[in-house]
């Protein structure tokens, strides 16, 4: 796989041309996972397509697609959480395509109604607590903002997108007033002001800053599969999880897609690859390489994924739940939320 530079594409483009070559597709991607190499060298083994990687932020590389215009060499854009693949919709950088493959294998729901973006991997988010401190742990989202947590609540800032589309999917699911009591209770439950990646979140529970937490599901299986910084086996034995609101929506998925550029050079390699994803062999190393729930029904879990339980995730229209994200914004600054 060649990795080409910021400079040589910034380069091309400036030139007025595209990196446009028969075998070949463009690829923009925020995941920075080393084991979604295994994917890219799967599919250029398969299809003979090389790929040119760049690796950005994903608001970043949203961006940049848009100020690169006509002239960009982007075939495809790969982010997580809807709330990135919708702003990428908006912003005009993405386009509609028709696949028989896609719509077959990928469920609506984890599809733009437009045909923009298609999700190719799922995380839940949890609930995480302390099993020697807490008897009684909450049983689905609404209950973290009940007065009986209070001081005992780890979360993410506001800012963050899992924060913002939790919120959101709460808003879809219950509607804004409740969201906005929700939000309200959960910032008066805080151990501590928001702060941290989600791996941080976790280990607030090791280290007794906080009884509960929210994370997904993917942190903590990597976790079961390998010693990660304080979070070794030892460390986290005494951590439970509850997958949240089974008697009411299912739990809250995050969703990690993929889309074709609004100008891609290489349309028809870029329709390849994201059926490609779709593969039995792509969804099954999403699990085992990088502890994420398939999205594609059927395909078996990896040993650490299957060790966190079954459950009921969330059916909910995740391209309606990103539409929220704006109220959602509004709630957490109303709030405090921070």
């Amino acid at each position: 796989m060649k990795n080409l530079t910021i400079t040589s594409l910034a380069l091309s483009v400036a030139m007025g041309g595209t990196l446009y070559a028969e075998g070949e597709l463009n690829l923009y991607s925020s995941r920075h996972y080393d084991t979604d190499e295994r994917l890219y060298s799967d599919f250029e083994d398969i299809t003979g397509i090389t790929i040119n990687r760049i690796e950005g932020k994903g608001d970043e590389l949203i961006t940049r697609l848009k100020v690169e215009g006509k002239n960009s060499p982007a075939d495809i854009l790969l982010t997580v959480d809807t709330s990135r693949l919708e702003r990428a919709k908006n912003e005009g950088v993405l386009q509609a395509i028709d696949s028989d493959v896609l719509e077959a294998r990928v469920p609506s729901s984890l599809q733009d109604s437009d045909n923009q973006w298609f999700g190719f991997s799922q995380r839940a988010r949890i609930i995480f607590y302390d099993k020697n401190d807490v008897a009684n742990p909450p049983l689905d989202y609404l209950s973290l903002a009940d007065p009986a947590y209070k001081g005992l609540v780890c979360h993410r800032s506001s800012s963050n997108v899992y924060s913002q589309t939790l919120l959101s999917s709460i808003i879809e699911n219950h509607g804004e007033e409740k969201a906005a009591e929700w939000a309200k209770g959960v910032v008066a439950n805080f151990a501590r002001d928001p702060q941290g990646g989600d791996t941080d979140q976790i280990r607030g529970l090791v280290s007794g800053e906080c009884e509960i937490s929210i994370s997904n599901t993917y942190y903590f299986a990597r976790a079961l599969r390998k010693d990660v910084k304080g979070l070794s086996s030892d460390e986290i034995a005494n951590i439970g999880w509850v997958f949240p609101s089974q008697n009411a929506e299912g739990a809250h998925m995050n969703l990690s897609g993929g889309a074709v550029a609004a100008h891609a050079p290489n349309r028809d390699n870029a329709i390849k690859f994201l059926e490609y994803l779709s593969s039995t062999s792509a969804q099954q190393y999403f699990s085992s390489g990088n502890d994420e729930y398939p999205a594609v029904p059927g395909v078996g879990l990896s040993a650490s994924v299957a060790q966190l339980g079954l459950f009921r995730p969330d059916a909910v229209d995740l391209s309606s739940v990103a539409k929220n994200v704006p109220m959602a914004q509004q709630i957490f600054n109303k709030v405090g939320w921070n």
